[in-house]
């Protein structure tokens, strides 16, 4: 079954992660790569390269980011594909672990949701 991965933050200017960082996830990436789980993964540039498309009242509109009212930023994915969602937890919780060992101070959450099909 496949698991999309959900990397949040709730503060806005985190700046840019840590050299180190993006070694380790680097890392998981290809030791997740190996094991044959890792579907895709990638960051996501922030808000003000970002478009919103709402539909309100029948209507579609379209916004150019930034956006000033966002509470929270996606700033990265990950897909698994995975036997379940305790294997799927397993890889998210070690991608969180490398943020506490390599990203002192940074907050954030990470969703684990299955994807239809």
């Amino acid at each position: 079954m496949k698991f999309m991965t959900m990397v949040k933050t709730t503060k806005a200017d985190v700046g840019a992660p840590p050299m180190a960082l993006m070694q380790a996830i680097g890392q998981l990436g290809a030791e997740a790569g190996a094991a044959g789980v890792l579907v895709t993964q990638g960051g996501l540039m922030g808000k003000d390269e970002s478009a919103f498309i709402a539909i309100r009242q029948g209507k579609v509109m379209i916004t150019d980011g930034p956006f000033a009212e966002s509470k929270e930023l996606v700033g990265g994915y990950a897909v698994y594909d995975v036997p379940s969602k305790a294997e799927a937890v397993d890889w998210a919780t070690r991608f969180a672990k490398l943020h506490t060992e390599h990203w002192p101070g940074w907050e954030g959450e990470i969703e684990v949701r299955p994807i239809f099909g």
